[in-house]
């Protein structure tokens, strides 16, 4: 076996999943067909749930102090301002929750943060290499790349809406391309516009033109509809035109896409060896910022379970976020077709849960079950929850002594409050497992599940 996992794609979903096997000393190989990495903004919303997942792989520090809350929205008609709000209204940090806003940061400059914590963890991206096959049998999986034969035990296909992974395998990718919507999309330096608010032009047409500041950056994101029988050229000459601010000088477009909504989804995340994950999977509407980050969350799910491997483990993977996949699609194209600017806490994917699922221990008597988000929360000595679930280790908080089975991946911390229960199991990746007055329910999980063992 040339490698443990082949991971085809390095946007952030193939990334997360890098740096996650990284950490667990599992060997990968990430692979990206295009010849340099990708400049532009994209995506850029991290959701709250996407922040506690970047802190958990060691890159939150670097994130905050380079992103930004979304500015306030002006809108203009006639010359005149018309209305001015925000997207998201800002929340306070609270003990559970300690990044309770979206934040803005470029999509590339994510990307580049990933990366260099990938490099701190040994593992790089390698350019310019295309997957043109791959076969799979009992054992493993044999790819055809560009730079010859490689044979994997997994392969992970994270390479986007027309993934090559998934069209190898024939799985369906069922929804609609709203073929009437065209947006271009692209960033852009502009001159003569504060950077305090996210600047949006009424047109007499009814369409539209907008430009946002990018955090960490000079530039704007500039986003205009254009008509369905038109196909502009993706110059700054074409941008101007759309602006047509005549104060306004606009130069240095480093990027500039033509974009069709599409929403569509697989229904399955698993063929064999082969996996799924991120666009490749589901494909969203950008209204409510989800795209991005649950492909992240993808990630997060599978990359500890390839490392214990299994088959019952790793069939958790589509159980898991299958269903999730098929929410947060329902609600991103629900925020598309109503049109509105405002957004709530549905978008935050705090609320995401995987209760009644194979992972998920029998219910409890409290709010929290197995399957929810484990909350954040004081611990002695001025640390917290989120420091003692930081790194690729389940966590065991308890309030009483346990005696436990030698087992290197799961932390035991002594704590007056265990969410309500004597004790807490905590999977690698936030989730609850397990609430519990019995210590043997704890050793019996541990052994089987948690070890890769589940019937």
């Amino acid at each position: 076996m040339d490698t443990q996992v082949l991971i085809v794609g390095a946007g952030p979903t193939g990334l997360v999943l890098a740096c996650d096997l990284a950490r667990r000393g599992v060997p990968f190989r990430i692979i990206e067909k295009a010849p340099a990495f990708f400049t532009g903004s994209r995506g850029k919303g991290l959701q709250p749930r996407t922040l506690e997942v970047l802190d958990d792989l060691g890159v939150i520090d670097t994130v905050l102090a380079e992103a930004a809350e979304y500015p306030p929205i002006r809108r203009y008609a006639d010359g005149s301002v018309i209305w001015e709000g925000r997207m998201h209204e800002p929340e306070e940090p609270t003990p559970e929750v300690p990044y309770p806003d979206i934040l803005m940061l470029p999509q590339a400059r994510t990307e580049q943060l990933l990366r260099d914590r990938l490099a701190e963890l040994g593992g790089t991206v390698e350019l310019g290499v295309e997957l043109t096959g791959f076969e799979q049998d009992e054992t493993g999986v044999t790819a055809i790349l560009s730079t010859g034969p490689v044979r994997a035990a997994y392969l992970v296909g994270a390479d986007g809406g027309r993934s090559t992974v998934r069209k190898r395998l024939g799985v369906g990718f069922e929804g609609e391309t709203y073929e009437t919507e065209r947006m271009l999309v692209g960033d852009v330096r502009v001159d003569g516009l504060d950077r305090d608010h996210w600047h949006a032009w009424a047109k007499p047409d009814e369409s539209w033109v907008a430009l946002c500041p990018l955090p960490g950056t000079d530039a704007f994101q500039f986003v205009a509809p254009v008509d369905a029988d038109t196909e502009p050229a993706l110059t700054l000459a074409t941008v101007e035109s759309l602006v047509d601010k005549p104060e306004l000088r606009l130069h240095d477009l480093t990027w500039l896409s033509l974009y069709r909504p599409n929403i569509r989804m697989v229904d399955r995340f698993r063929v064999g060896r082969v996996f799924l994950a991120g666009d490749a999977a589901h494909v969203h509407s950008p209204a409510g910022g989800q795209g991005l980050n649950t492909g992240i969350q993808d990630a997060y799910n599978l990359g500890w379970k390839l490392a214990l491997g299994g088959d019952p483990l790793l069939d958790t993977y589509e159980e898991e976020r299958l269903p999730v996949a098929a929410d947060v699609l329902g609600l991103s194209t629900r925020l598309h077709n109503s049109r509105s600017q405002r957004r709530g806490s549905e978008t935050q994917q705090l609320g995401i849960t995987y209760r009644g699922a194979s992972l998920a221990a029998e219910p409890w008597d409290g709010p929290l079950q197995p399957g929810d988000r484990a909350p954040d929360g004081p611990l002695p000595g001025g640390t917290r929850l989120f420091d003692a679930f930081r790194g690729p280790h389940s966590t065991l908080l308890a309030t009483t002594d346990i005696s436990l089975p030698h087992n290197d991946m799961v932390h035991v911390h002594r704590v007056g409050d265990a969410y309500g229960a004597t004790f807490a199991l905590v999977r690698p990746d936030g989730y609850l497992a397990v609430l519990s007055e019995d210590s043997e329910r704890i050793t019996r999980y541990l052994t089987t599940v948690l070890s890769g063992q589940m019937a």
